[in-house]
This record gives structure tokens, C-alpha cells and sequence, in this order.
């Protein structure tokens, strides 16, 4: 893998009475984000050649905004990226090692930790990634496995 692009979903409603978080719809704010982010991703070229994406509801309609914007491509609902820890998110991204470029929509802490371990080697020196922010991180030695330290952060947006 040469460029990771994390992108967290966008800002979303507050769960109804009885409604599961998995099914959180984006706000119209959130929508606005996820356009913005779109507008971002597009206007420097970095369409992913594949996307993973948790089967959340509020990432899934970030996810669709922005290939409506950058172009569809292959892509994959893991249910393992709900909830998950840097560990479990780089364990996903080893078995798509040698994609050119991958774009995983996620959650924080997961993605915000992940991002930290992968820059700096230690998951908790994060500084936060607000809802529709994009870190995009670049691997020193592609095809190398994917662990601590092994990328440099090349981008980081939010709306």
C-alpha cells in the first residue's frame, strides 16, 4: 500500500428512543460535510482504488456522497472497522497491503488512534479527528507490512 486515506463519517442524528447506533443517519449538517470532504478528496486527485467502510448507516451515506463526487470504486462493508481498536484496524488493511490506495471509513477513537500508531508508533498520541476529517498517510516502504511508524501523515483536513 503506498497512501491510506482514514476518513471519519460526517456528523449524524442522535439515536431515536429504541433506534441502534448502527442505524444513526447523517444530519443535513453532516451531509454538508461529507460534501465538503468529497470536494476536498476530488480536487486532489486521491480516488482510492478501494474502500473499506464500516456497515454503520452514517458511514455508509459519507461513503456514497463522496463517490458521488470521486468516482465509484470497489468496495467492502467490514463489520470489523465498528468499534474497532488500532490493532484490529491494522490487522483489516495488512490483508489489502498490496492496493495502490486504500480509503477506510470509520469511527473514532479507532480511526484518530490508528493514525497516531501508524505516524508516530504509539496509538495514544492522537489529536482528535473531528466528524468528516481525512487524514491521509503515506507508507515509506510499499508493499512493507503495516505497523507502528511505518507512514508519514502527508494530509490532514476537516470541515
Amino acid at each position: 500500500m503506498r497512501e491510506l486515506i482514514l476518513l471519519r463519517h460526517a456528523h449524524a442524528e442522535a439515536a431515536l428512543p429504541g433506534q441502534s447506533d448502527l442505524d444513526r443517519p447523517l444530519s443535513a449538517d453532516g451531509l454538508a460535510e461529507a460534501e465538503a470532504a468529497a470536494r476536498w478528496l476530488r480536487d486532489r486527485r486521491l480516488v482510492p482504488d478501494q474502500v473499506l467502510c464500516s456497515p454503520a448507516r452514517r458511514t455508509r451515506e459519507t461513503l456514497e456522497v463522496v463517490l458521488a463526487t470521486v468516482g465509484y470504486v470497489d468496495q467492502r462493508l467490514e463489520s470489523s472497522i465498528y468499534e474497532a481498536t488500532p490493532g484490529a484496524l491494522a490487522l483489516l488493511l495488512e490483508r489489502y497491503r498490496d492496493t495502490e490506495r486504500v480509503l477506510l471509513v470509520g469511527h473514532n477513537p479507532g480511526l484518530e488512534r490508528l493514525a497516531a500508531l501508524l505516524h508516530s508508533g504509539q496509538s495514544g498520541d492522537y489529536r482528535g479527528m473531528p466528524p468528516a476529517g481525512v487524514a491521509v498517510l503515506e507508507f515509506v516502504d510499499d508493499g512493507a507490512p503495516i505497523e507502528p511508524g511505518s507512514a508519514r501523515l502527508s494530509a490532514f483536513w476537516w470541515p
